[in-house]
């Protein structure tokens, strides 16, 4: 099996290189990830300026560009074929709710998804309302997990431009209770921008807002989580809201 492993966290980070230890057990494996760390980039691709990339040693790249370009040229430039999967993480941090569509984590997942390769998107719910050190993270709690996952998933069963999203809460791997599907969940943010000004007096701002909690429902990603499981949401390309466009339809005509 061919694996191409990305994230958006940065070709050095702790997280990639747990799961990557991980995935070797399952075949071969090509890291193509970030230079520098690319959180909440979303899914974007640089087409206004180049893109450089680095052999930092035997089976590892890195890009200086957004996660969604390190697929593509992980694809196009480094294995010159297409893989049989795709991982994208560890995320130091879930990749819950609504917070899929900042997440360049997933978005590595979703432009495999695009070119109809099997993809996966790996996170870690790590708690920031302390800051814990990198040594307290349980990256391999999700590493494991995930190869769990992935062993367990046929992914002929599973159409084209659908990828998974596996988040596993931080912890150690006994203490979490199992795996379980879920649907996407909403979470709940302040919305507050700081202001500050810079040594010239001039503004700028810091924006984000804090962690407030999740909608409450069962069986979404944000409650699977909440109760110590892993939640595994398989996710589609396609935004449609077809309940809201059967509504519209129906009065369509009369405009």
């Amino acid at each position: 099996m061919r694996i191409l492993l990305s994230n958006d966290d940065s070709v050095h980070a702790p997280g990639l290189e747990a799961v990557y230890r991980e995935l070797k057990k399952l075949g071969k494996v090509c890291v193509v990830a970030p230079l520098d760390e690319k959180s909440t980039t979303g899914h974007s691709l640089t087409i206004h300026k180049p893109l450089r990339m680095i052999s930092i040693r035997e089976d590892f790249w890195g890009v200086s560009g957004s996660p969604a370009d390190c697929v593509y040229l992980g694809i196009r430039e480094v294995l010159k074929g297409t893989p049989d999967l795709v991982v994208s993480g560890i995320n130091r941090g879930a990749n819950l709710g609504q917070d899929i569509y900042y997440s360049g984590t997933v978005s590595a997942a979703r432009e495999a998804a695009i070119l109809g390769i099997p993809a996966m998107a790996v996170s870690l719910a790590v708690d920031f309302s302390h800051i814990p050190r990198e040594d307290e993270i349980h990256y391999s709690s999700a590493a494991k997990l995930a190869i769990k996952v992935l062993k367990k998933i046929d992914f002929k069963k599973i159409p084209k431009h659908t990828l998974l999203n596996l988040n596993v809460p931080d912890l150690p791997l006994a203490q979490i209770k199992g795996i379980s599907l879920a649907k996407q969940g909403f979470r709940f943010y302040s919305g507050s921008v700081l202001k500050r000004k810079d040594h010239r007096g001039r503004p700028y701002y810091w924006v984000g807002g804090r962690y407030k909690g999740f909608k409450s429902e069962q069986d979404t990603d944000c409650e699977t989580i909440d109760r110590k499981f892993a939640s595994l949401t398989p996710l589609k390309l396609d935004c449609t809201d077809f309940q809201t466009l059967a509504v519209l339809s129906s009065h369509w005509k009369s405009i």
